[in-house]
């Protein structure tokens, strides 16, 4: 079974590109315990699926995040609910 990962903040680079913005993400367990992935293994965990992660937004409202594809196909992060751009996810804090 998929491990199910909240992403709370977002790591991003300074590419001007909203496919290419999102250098990792994060959260912390229910234990409390801060975990961070990038990118690229959050793609692999969803492709994989070892690993599922939402975002709640608004708060209590589950919204997926799914790997979407450029029409360059780039894949990269995004919620079922965004349209091209990743904005609920980069909507979120910045991680520490």
């Amino acid at each position: 079974m998929a491990q199910d990962k909240r992403i709370r903040c977002v790591r991003k680079s300074d590419r001007t590109n909203a496919h290419e913005r999102i250098r990792l993400v994060g959260g912390t367990t229910p234990e409390g315990k801060p975990w961070k992935d990038t990118q690229e293994d959050a793609i692999r965990n969803i492709n994989n699926r070892t690993c599922s992660y939402y975002v709640e937004r608004p708060e209590g409202h589950r919204v997926d995040v799914i790997v979407g594809r450029s029409a360059l196909g780039h894949e990269y992060l995004k919620t079922k609910s965004d349209g091209e751009q990743p904005n609920n996810l980069l909507s979120l804090p910045e991680c520490p």
